[in-house]
């Protein structure tokens, strides 16, 4: 498989790095293509402005999307951005690396989403009727491909479990792995989340390095997480509410749109 890994860390010689050398390495050693994009070390522009579409009229009011949109139609987008875009079509596997920080992705990596995903290019195509909604959650340019995160945590595991105070961590990372990779079509794969990472010591390390080779050998076999595609007929269109029939009916939240039955039958 060809995999790109996004890697948002300002320092090479931090835990994130040294996990980012392990995944690469174990990838290599299973015979896969790697290409690394490191944030920091390029310098990424992470703020979306006006300098993104140099053939934007200079008195044109700047609307980002349509901006994007038309970039993308005449092949006017920038080469940063545009360099990324052709990694993203190449890998079979996109990762994103990052530490948790304030319960999201640092700000240089959600500037690459940012830019890199432009209209028509991971939102805003396929068909708008009464029977379709585009083409998004579960289908898109992305389609076929697989997604999943590599995230560092100072804090506990216990605290990030159902009862624990920071909340669930599948719902701190739902807005990245639903909204960001499921919604242009990837599939996306279980994270792997790394607790107290400030407070290893070398056995801890080496016990986490051997889990995170574990998930990169089996990257094109593990079950992806079982979200509801949008088109499928789970939900009414064009309201996008999740049918009255499917669920508790005393439910609410991001559970609501995993499949739970897949996911039982793949347990």
């Amino acid at each position: 498989m060809k995999v790109l890994l996004v890697f948002a860390h300002p320092e090479p010689r931090s835990l994130n790095g040294a996990l980012r050398d392990i995944a690469v390495d174990e990838l290599k050693a299973q015979g896969h293509e790697v290409q690394v994009s490191d944030l920091y070390a390029e310098g990424w522009k992470s703020e979306v402005d006006r300098a993104d579409f140099p053939s934007l009229a200079p008195d044109a009011r700047f609307k980002p999307a349509k901006a994007s949109g038309e970039a993308l139609a005449d092949n006017s987008l920038t080469p940063d951005v545009k360099a990324e875009q052709e990694k993203i079509l190449w890998a079979d596997v996109l990762i994103l690396q990052f530490p948790l920080w304030w319960f999201s992705m640092p700000a240089i990596l959600k500037g690459w989403i940012d830019r890199v995903y432009s209209y028509g290019f991971a939102y805003g195509v396929g068909e708008h009727s009464d029977k379709r909604w585009g083409d998004r959650y579960g289908e898109g340019t992305l389609a076929g491909k697989r997604a999943m995160l590599i995230v560092t945590a100072g804090g506990w595991e216990e605290h990030y479990s159902a009862r624990g105070v920071n909340g669930p961590i599948d719902d701190l990372l739902f807005p990245i792995n639903h909204g960001i990779l499921y919604y242009p079509g990837y599939d996306v794969l279980p994270p792997f989340v790394a607790y107290k990472v400030d407070r290893l010591d070398d056995t801890g390390f080496e016990t986490m390095a051997e889990h995170l080779r574990e998930r990169m050998r089996t990257l094109g076999t593990i079950a992806p997480i079982p979200y509801r595609q949008q088109n499928a007929g789970d939900y009414l269109i064009p309201s996008m509410q999740l049918r009255p029939e499917l669920g508790d009916p005393r439910e609410t939240g991001f559970t609501l749109h995993l499949n739970k039955a897949i996911k039982i039958a793949a347990e």
